[in-house]
């Protein structure tokens, strides 16, 4: 590589003297439009409960929803991402509660859709929240049957199009589902539903939180190691998204985000397509708990995003989304 000047004629610093020249050359930005933020729906009517294992992260009733959609519209965040906290008494083997049409993502789907059309909804696509032993799929033999449960997933993804829902987003790391949901969207006339696969998800450590949100995380007797990625392994991520572009995937998205930048990098710079990130529970909460002891500045939430951004993710899922937007609101 070419080095351009030589000190004293270039001095680097020149360029940092002041705020006003550092953001006039700056490379990455984070803007509102980069974000999505998820929330998490209960039972119930007139709730509002706090989240212990992610503080500052609030569950809702559908009828509350407006409390924390009325800042995504007036921040002008484009996306949210619905997630449920299912009753015990509604969770059995195979997840049957996914494919019922009142369930809380579905009610959910229809309220947001009447009350803020303008606001872009996505759903999971994945059995956790709704089986009774806390797994994305069917077990048979004691093992995760991939080809049952993908069957189920695309009657799920149907169901939440047919709800309103803008973008399907699999979370399962089933093989073949984003062929079979594109499929089944298609053939019943939601061609333009998009969908965003959890083409990279890894069996990471950083999901222990969110599972305590949706429920899930007593009910887990076992790892999900047998369908999540392996995090020793970065090329196999390659192969992921390879397979689901080709059967369809309009985004991809890797999961966690802050511990992997270096497979968003990969993925953007071979497929050149939307990849998004997730700044999954464990990141979220590791940052915010530093930040309420005083071991790190509220600025780390701003520098953490823009790594995103920097790696090549186009948008970014963070629970700190309405953060960000009432500080670039402030700036601005």
């Amino acid at each position: 590589m070419k080095i351009l000047g030589s000190f004293p004629k270039t001095r680097l610093r020149r360029l940092r003297k002041s705020k006003w020249i550092r953001n006039l050359i700056s490379e990455n930005n984070i803007s509102h439009k980069d974000l999505i933020l998820p929330i998490f729906v209960r039972e119930g009517k007139n709730k509002i409960e706090p989240i212990k294992s992610m503080p500052g992260v609030n569950r809702y009733s559908v009828d509350q929803l407006p409390k924390i959609l009325k800042q995504v519209k007036f921040f002008k965040i484009p996306m949210v991402a619905l997630f449920p906290y299912t009753p015990e008494n509604k969770k059995n083997k195979i997840g049957s509660e996914a494919l019922n049409s009142n369930n809380l993502i579905c009610k959910s789907l229809r309220f947001i859709k009447n009350e803020f059309p303008e606001i872009g909804i996505m759903c999971d696509v994945a059995l956790d929240p709704y089986t009774s032993h806390g797994h994305d799929g069917v077990i048979i033999n004691n093992k995760i049957d991939n080809d049952e449960t993908v069957k189920i997933l695309t009657k799920q993804a149907l169901l939440q199009a047919q709800m309103g829902c803008d973008v399907i987003a699999p979370s399962d790391m089933m093989d073949g589902r984003i062929g079979a949901i594109r499929s089944v969207l298609d053939k019943n006339s939601f061609k333009d539903v998009n969908i965003l696969s959890y083409a990279v998800k890894y069996a990471s450590n950083l999901y222990d939180p969110f599972r305590v949100a949706v429920g899930s995380s007593s009910k887990l007797k076992q790892d999900k190691k047998t369908y999540q990625m392996d995090y020793r392994n970065s090329f196999e991520a390659i192969r992921e998204v390879g397979f689901d572009l080709n059967e369809g995937a309009d985004m991809v998205m890797v999961k966690p985000g802050m511990f992997y930048l270096d497979i968003i990098y990969k993925i953007k710079k071979m497929f050149n397509v939307p990849v998004l990130a997730y700044q999954v529970s464990g990141e979220y909460s590791l940052i915010k708990n530093a930040i309420k002891n005083k071991l790190l500045k509220e600025e780390a939430i701003i520098e953490s995003i823009l790594s995103f951004k920097r790696a090549g993710a186009c948008a970014i899922i963070t629970y700190f989304a309405i953060d960000i937007a009432k500080k670039i609101n402030s700036i601005n």
